[in-house]
């Protein structure tokens, strides 16, 4: 690290929400344009900057600044260019001289420890004294502040998110309960608290420190699928995080559970332990499942096999046996299951309920988890489908930084009938804030293909609804005529039975190019380039997607992500960069969101009338960089259901290269052409889940690329990684108590 010391001539830019700043610092040698995080600096300031030289393709050689120290000016004119930069309200450059011709050196002592003599000086009465002592003392304390939370190895961007949480009490709670961070301030863990808490010497069996690490133990479990761990197993991950003996996290558990921040259950004979928002998510589903079991109206059965007769004359289709089956049960139950892979017939079976339920003169709504689900099945059913968000219309409490839904039990969704497609990728969070929308008398169908892999969040919900056999469920499995047609539909079946796909069939649309692993990326590279674009017409910007199993390795998603950026969108001087973390943003650029972010503001233009407009961008949307500012550090992302976003700077953490993404991403979303190198990946990834899972998202092509042998593996491995979840014994334990009734 090095230092330079100066003073601040020029602010060229500053975030204002992340203390974001670019400047010009005039040195003894020379003027340095430096970059970093500050709390408001001001021309005139004197600072010394602790960082590292970078330089920048488009404005040459900066200083990278990581910390700073302020040093206030000791000079008159130092004084006076620093309180007339409009740091202090009221202080212009004339007050500024004539506080400086008042007090001279002295000026900022005395503003800071005798305010009463600024009326002393001519033209600052006690009204315009006050604003100025307020403004001066809210930017001394800011600084003071971040200086102190420095030395305790807090960097300049989370002092101010800390100072914006808690203002001049920020060293004071820091200090008390530096675990708190990790709580309150987004984007600071357990360790980085723990390492504050180090710093500030933070016995290793506190209390404060034991509780903080056993909520992180629970929350990386729930970001893995869990909602909840075994105590024996919490307890033996909690010792290994903390470095402490096992009865004092044996303690700390009881007390939380006490104080009702866990709860304990014995399920199947072992001690559970569930971190509170996921035990009430969970429990909170099997209730309102149970209630809409058996609270529901009956009166729709009638004549229900005329409806049939005349909806297969008018829609020439013959619906089999299994899919009867399922629109009678959707039409007889309060919930029900239809489940079944690609080709099986889902669509026609939701299609028929929407019009027999039309017939009968209910009221069906449509939703599903991603944008992208919502669209397939608007375009399929001839219906408006939402996101399950939009459904429930979510707002976003800035203060409190909680998602909230103005549909609940309060005010529920007003519908006959709720139909949940992509049900695999729903998690019980989300779940149960849909259940708590929908009142009782609604039915609710649940579709969705549960050999598809789990939500990304915490729960097991489809497949947990499926296993307990207490919701009448249907699995589709007869692949129809057109739908064999396609060798990517029949070979999804194929390896969810364990056999080995058909594939380089003449016109079909299956084929394995094999190579040696060093070639796979090079491959890979060339399908989309030229070789799919010039044989088959594939736009290779917007039709051709690459899944990879992982995001490292030499096929994984980061470094697919480089030689694909360099062939599809090269380094170009009419093309904008911005290098943040281990990306480079270019103008043109495909990208992926990556968080949910439910206060980002969209629009979508119109040429004929009003744009339309919201909030809200979500994880796994896709998009293409449209422009990006350097100067007032933004960029726009154009999303692929044409939704316009400006991104500051600072939030593009949110976002990641897209041309090629993870398996666990494309969840919900089918591409025209997939792409995917089978190669060597770790081997909890290379099961029978994902490959299927991969399959499923190609529409018209599916390649894979590289070693035979690795298919081979993932077709046999059929193990997936347990989930601790525990909906299906709730639901048994349901219709153990309501026994016939449910």
């Amino acid at each position: 690290m090095e230092k330079i010391t100066g003073t601040i001539e020029e602010i060229i830019y500053y975030n204002d929400d992340n203390g974001y700043t670019v400047g010009l610092l005039e040195t003894k040698d020379d003027f340095v344009t430096f970059t970093g995080v500050f709390s408001h600096p001001t021309q005139g300031e004197t600072m010394t900057l602790t960082g590292k030289w970078t330089h920048h393709k488009r404005y040459g050689k900066q200083f990278q600044a990581e910390h700073f120290d302020v040093i206030l000016p000791n000079t008159l004119e130092g004084i006076v260019k620093y309180l007339s930069s409009g740091l202090i309200k009221g202080v212009g450059e004339s007050t500024a001289h004539r506080l400086v011709e008042s007090f001279g050196e002295n000026t900022l002592e005395i503003m800071q420890y005798e305010p009463n003599r600024l009326l002393e000086v001519e033209g600052i009465g006690p009204k315009k004294a006050a604003m100025i002592l307020e403004s001066y003392q809210d930017q001394i304390e800011m600084k003071e502040v971040m200086l102190t939370l420095q030395k305790f190895g807090i960097s300049p961007a989370y002092s101010i998110k800390i100072y914006k949480t808690y203002g001049i009490e920020s060293v004071e709670i820091v200090k008390d309960n530096p675990y708190r961070l990790a709580e309150d301030i987004h984007g600071i863990g357990f360790k980085l608290a723990d390492r504050v808490a180090q710093s500030l010497g933070t016995d290793l069996e506190s209390e404060y420190r034991i509780e903080a690490g056993i909520r992180f133990v629970l929350m990386e479990a729930a970001g893995e699928g869990h909602t909840y761990l075994t105590k024996e197993v919490l307890k033996n991950h909690a010792e290994n995080v903390l470095q402490v003996r096992l009865d004092y996290v044996d303690a700390v558990i009881a007390n939380m559970a006490f104080r009702g921040q866990l709860f304990v259950e014995e399920i199947n004979g072992e001690a559970c332990i569930y971190y509170t928002p996921y035990y009430y998510a969970e429990t909170g589903i099997a209730n309102k499942l149970a209630k809409l079991m058996m609270e529901f109206e009956q009166g729709a059965m009638h004549d229900v096999e005329h409806l049939f007769c005349e909806m297969e004359s008018l829609t020439d289709t013959t619906l089999t046996d299994k899919q009867r089956e399922s629109v009678l049960q959707g039409i007889k139950y309060g919930v029900s299951v239809i489940t079944g892979g690609p080709g099986t017939g889902k669509t026609t079976v939701i299609n028929t309920v929407i019009k027999m339920f039309e017939c009968l003169g209910k009221e069906t709504l449509l939703c599903a988890p991603t944008g992208r689900a919502a669209k397939r099945i608007t375009e399929t059913s001839n219906k408006e489908a939402k996101t399950i968000h939009r459904l429930l219309e979510y707002t976003y409490n800035d203060d409190s930084r909680i998602l909230l839904f103005n549909k609940n039990e309060e005010s529920p969704i007003e519908t006959d009938v709720v139909i949940v497609d992509e049900v695999s990728m729903v998690d019980v969070i989300l779940m149960n804030a849909l259940l708590k929308a929908i009142k009782p008398g609604t039915r609710l169908i649940l579709v969705g293909d549960v050999d598809q892999l789990p939500s990304v969040g915490a729960g097991n919900v489809l497949k947990d609804i499926i296993d307990s056999s207490v919701i009448p469920t249907i699995k589709l499995d007869k692949v129809f005529r057109q739908s064999e047609k396609s060798l990517i539909k029949y070979n999804a079946h194929q390896i969810n039975q364990g056999l080995m796909p058909t594939y380089n069939v003449k016109e079909g649309d299956f084929y394995f190019v094999k190579c040696e692993e060093g070639e796979i990326v090079e491959t890979i590279v060339s399908l989309c380039t030229t070789r799919l674009t010039q044989y088959y017409g594939f736009s290779k910007r917007e039709d051709i997607q690459v899944l990879s199993p992982m995001k490292k390795g030499v096929a994984g998603t980061i470094e697919l992500n480089k030689k694909l950026q360099a062939a599809l969108n090269p380094e170009d001087d009419r093309k904008i960069e911005k290098k943040y973390g281990e990306f480079l943003f270019r103008t043109g650029d495909r990208v992926m969101q990556v968080k949910n972010n439910y206060q980002i503001k969209w629009e979508i233009p119109s040429v004929e009338g009003e744009s339309e407009k919201g909030e809200g961008v979500f994880n796994g949307d896709i998009g293409q960089i449209s422009y990006i500012d350097l100067k007032n550090e933004h960029l726009w992302i154009t999303f692929d259901d044409h939704r316009e976003c400006q991104y500051d700077f600072s939030q593009l953490d949110e976002l990641i290269p897209a041309y090629a993404i993870t398996v666990h991403k494309s969840q919900g979303s089918e591409f025209p052409v997939v792409i995917m190198p089978m190669t060597w990946a770790p081997p909890m990834l290379l099961n029978r889940n994902l490959i299927y899972t991969a399959i499923t998202r190609s529409q018209k092509l599916l390649v894979l690329v590289g070693n035979e042998k690795y298919l081979r593996w993932m077709i046999k491995n059929n193990k997936t990684a347990q989930r601790f979840s525990s909906l299906d014994y709730r639901l048994k334990q349901m219709e153990a108590y309501f026994g016939e009734s449910l």
